[in-house]
């Protein structure tokens, strides 16, 4: 049976070994059709989203099969890829409310292992993290790769994200997604 719960330090291991496996730069350009990561963190980066309990994990036999980043502007602010995206949100809204980085926070990475993707592992890990960031955001933001179909289709169809923005950085396209908070996806 497969357990999603927040991340704590022994799962560091297990991540960064997930993480390896779906990183976009060790993937074939045919593997990356089925989805991946391009985000790879350091032992250092995980133990500080870990503090701030902003790390996802599903496990099965003791081995992390998924997991999901979720965390604050400032956490964030060490790519410059989401120091970008915030300097987006004076022209942003969502559901009529203009997006900040006191009522938003980043969501994903998001990693499932190929032999558990489609099975509604997505869902659980997601409603996980949801229950523990609804309780100080009412919205969460992300950012997909244009070439991520498979991500893409996820979220907007799975999950119900709406994409909010679209944008150009370092020479890739992504769209910008909002989140509301309130709206549980087990039933999605």
């Amino acid at each position: 049976m497969i357990k999603t719960r927040i991340g704590n330090e022994s799962d560091i291991e297990g991540v960064l070994l997930l993480q390896e496996k779906n990183l976009y730069s060790n993937l074939s350009k045919e593997e990356r059709k089925n989805g991946f990561v391009t985000t790879p963190f350091t032992k250092n980066q995980i133990k500080e989203i870990i503090m701030q309990t902003g790390l996802f994990v599903a496990e099965k036999d003791q081995e992390i099969v998924a997991y999901v980043y979720a965390g604050d502007w400032e956490y964030f602010k060490q790519w410059d890829i989401f120091n970008f995206m915030v300097s987006r949100f004076p022209g942003l809204s969502f559901k009529g409310e203009s997006i900040t980085t006191k009522n938003s926070f980043q969501y994903g990475p998001i990693c499932i292992d190929t032999s558990y993707r489609g099975r509604g592992l997505l869902n659980s890990i997601f409603e996980e993290m949801r229950l523990e960031f609804l309780k100080k955001y009412p919205i969460s933001i992300t950012f997909i790769n244009k070439v991520n179909k498979i991500s893409e289709k996820a979220h907007t169809k799975k999950l119900g994200w709406e994409i909010i923005d679209e944008f150009i950085f370092n020479e890739n396209e992504y769209l910008g997604l909002a989140f509301d908070m309130n709206v549980s996806v087990l039933n999605h």
